[in-house]
């Protein structure tokens, strides 16, 4: 499966990830499809922000209320890994669902999207979409 990406989502995952280092940033990914429009910050609420993350789940409510709402979908989520690789960590798979949504993983500069699938953490490609 290819997804489309607008390019101030992929800014704003890379800044996020800049910004929060040497913490773990994290949050939501928006649009509709398999197309991600935006990324939502979120606050990490980990006790242990430097080695993991947990999106407020407060904003995770805000956007799902903002969804029914007519706004747009939440897709799936986003988190970086500081000190390590754009791919999931054993931690990840730990808390895989298998409910299919795009997790976008930031390190080194460079983001990779992730499709949570009943086999574990399936690569995606993506293209930038900015029309």
């Amino acid at each position: 499966m290819d997804i489309a990406v607008t390019s101030g989502a992929i800014a704003t995952l890379l800044a996020e990830a800049a910004g929060t280092a040497p913490e773990e940033c994290c949050g939501l990914l928006l649009g509709a499809g398999g197309r991600i429009d935006s990324a939502m910050p979120a606050r990490n609420v980990s006790p242990r922000p430097l080695i993991r993350f947990e999106i407020d789940p407060a904003a995770l409510l805000a956007a799902h209320k903002a969804a029914r709402g007519g706004g747009p979908q939440v897709i799936g989520y986003y988190h970086s890994h500081p000190t390590g690789h754009p791919v999931p960590s054993p931690t990840d798979c730990e808390h895989s669902t298998g409910d299919l949504r795009i997790w976008a993983i930031i390190a080194g500069g460079q983001v990779a999207f992730w499709q949570d699938s009943e086999d574990g953490f399936l690569r995606l490609c993506y293209r930038l979409d900015d029309g």
